[in-house]
């Protein structure tokens, strides 16, 4: 049987798969029309984000059996096609959570203490001590909508900085998992905005996700109200989140994903206020991406050889 590996996953993921005697081709350049044409010839193929895997290369599909995400989201892939065509779909949930934790922690000790932009003006020979006045995090209130395995890590660590922590999820054996942990769980995202000064974003992408935070509910933010993203780019209206930013309606944003990527709107790359971006880098640890690439690995080699 024939894998076809389409993003770049660490050597350890192909080893599994290679000592199993599965023919692994290892084509990291592999683009739409390409994948259209050469779909057919495997049985399995294992994509991270860059790949995307449409409703009409699933028609083409006529030998695959697996698909396989490295990593968390699987909006990249049509899971109604592949469901329809009897293809399973595998992605590694727990593989990232601590590294989009420890990065979702750095944007935000980056935003309160202006550590990127004191960084720069540094290296243009400025000092400009007193223009960075920053905040304490211990006893601020930090809302994370989301409490999966990502939002649960990002909790543990604002624990240790003493911030107030406030959830919002719909699954009710998670709501009542923060309740027991002692977190404040809020019935809408409108309360949380409103009772938290900081705002994550820990969610699919999905159509009830879509714009999740918007120009309505960013306006019942403070001045001095932050929000982070490492989770998806369409969660948030990004036009309205600029708005918000350039009118002082808001105090800073940490963005990691956009709806499009790479990132090429200008004018959020233009813009000088209290708005950090990094390129899609949640997962791109060492660590990472050797166990996500073993985990993959081996849910496409239990299954196809349980076929």
């Amino acid at each position: 049987m024939k894998v076809l590996v389409a993003d770049r996953i660490h050597d350890d993921g192909i080893r599994i798969l290679k000592d199993s005697g599965f023919e692994v081709v290892q084509n990291y350049q592999i683009d739409e029309e390409e994948l259209k044409e050469e779909i057919e010839k495997f049985t399995a193929v294992i994509v991270r984000s860059r790949t995307k895997i449409t409703a009409e290369i699933l028609e083409r599909a006529r030998n695959l059996k697996v698909i396989g995400r490295a990593g968390v989201g699987l909006d990249n892939i049509d899971l109604e096609k592949a469901e329809e065509l009897n293809v399973k779909v595998f992605n590694t949930p727990n593989a990232p959570s601590v590294s989009v934790a420890e990065l979702t922690l750095g944007l935000l000790l980056s935003l309160v203490r202006y550590i990127s932009k004191a960084d720069e003006t540094m290296h243009c020979g400025n000092w400009n001590k007193s223009k960075y006045m920053g905040t304490t995090l211990k006893g601020k209130k930090i809302g994370l909508i989301g409490f999966g395995n990502i939002g649960h890590e990002v909790a543990t660590r604002c624990k240790a900085f003493e911030m107030e922590i406030g959830v919002y999820d719909i699954a009710p054996d998670i709501i009542q998992e923060a309740k027991d942990l002692g977190y404040t769980v809020f019935n809408t995202i409108d309360d949380l905005i409103k009772g938290s000064q900081i705002i994550t974003l820990h969610l699919p992408s999905t159509v009830e996700t879509e714009n999740i935070i918007n120009e309505r509910n960013l306006g019942l933010m403070d001045a001095d109200d932050l929000i982070i993203n490492t989770a998806r780019g369409n969660l948030i209206d990004e036009k309205a989140l600029l708005k918000a930013l350039e009118a002082g309606e808001i105090g800073g944003a940490a963005l990691d994903v956009y709806r499009e990527e790479p990132l090429n709107d200008r004018e959020m790359c233009n813009c000088e206020e209290n708005l950090i971006l990094t390129p899609h880098i949640g997962s791109q640890t060492k660590e990472t991406q050797i166990q996500a690439s073993i985990m993959i690995a081996n849910k496409i080699k239990n299954y196809l050889e349980n076929l």
